[in-house]
This record gives C-alpha cells, sequence and structure tokens, in this order.
C-alpha cells in the first residue's frame, strides 16, 4: 500500500487544501504570520503521517512521527481558533474545518493505536 491510500491521509491532505484556499481570502497582513502558520501545520500533518508509513518498520518511529502529526493538527486547530476569533472565517467554515481536523485526529489516534494494522511487525 502506498501512504496516498491512507484514509488518515487523504483526510489531513483535503484538510490542508480547504485552509489553503480559505487563507486566500485573509488580509494581506497576516501573510507572515497566521496565513504561513496555519499552512505550514496543516500540511505538516499529511507529511508526518507519510514519514510515518516510511518508517513502519521501526515501531518506535512510526509512532514518533504519527505523534508529531497529532500535534500539527492540534496546532492547526489553535490556529483555526485565531482566524475565527479574528474575524477570518465565519462560523460555518471554522465548523466545517474543525469538524474535519477532529477526524483526522481520530484517524491518527486509530493508527497509533493499532500499528499492526498498517504493517508495523510487533
Amino acid at each position: 500500500m502506498d501512504f496516498k491510500n491512507l484514509l488518515a491521509y487523504k483526510k489531513s491532505f483535503e484538510l490542508a487544501m480547504m485552509i489553503f484556499e480559505v487563507t486566500k481570502t485573509f488580509p494581506k497582513e497576516e501573510k507572515y504570520s497566521l496565513t504561513d502558520q496555519i499552512r505550514r501545520s496543516s500540511r505538516s500533518v499529511s507529511a508526518n503521517i507519510s514519514e510515518a508509513y516510511r518508517k513502519r518498520i521501526y515501531p518506535k518511529h512510526f509512532i514518533s512521527k504519527l505523534t508529531d502529526s497529532d500535534a500539527e493538527n492540534a496546532e492547526t486547530q489553535t490556529w483555526l481558533n485565531f482566524s475565527l476569533a479574528c474575524n477570518y472565517i465565519d462560523k460555518k467554515t471554522f465548523d466545517n474545518i474543525i469538524a474535519l481536523s477532529y477526524e483526522v485526529g481520530n484517524l491518527i489516534n486509530y493508527m497509533i493505536k493499532n500499528p499492526v494494522k498498517f504493517g508495523v511487525k510487533d
């Protein structure tokens, strides 16, 4: 299996692309702060999932990269909260994006708790 077929990867990639699109409307003065931060953290979720999958022959590395991915997802949620508080996104958009972020978090945690199902050897 290729990492691109993992549901967690697919959903995290979808999340990063949603964030990319919505941040296009953020104020210009946020370009080098909030916009960059939320784009970076959201993209890092997918990147860490792909790295974890490649390191699945090393159980501790697999778990470590997935916990990094989970942490980046939490950071993304924090930036989403700032985006809502600053009125850069409306509540409906926030709710849609944050729901997908929670789903991604659940998928990552499933992988962490069930590494054998992803090719990790005991």
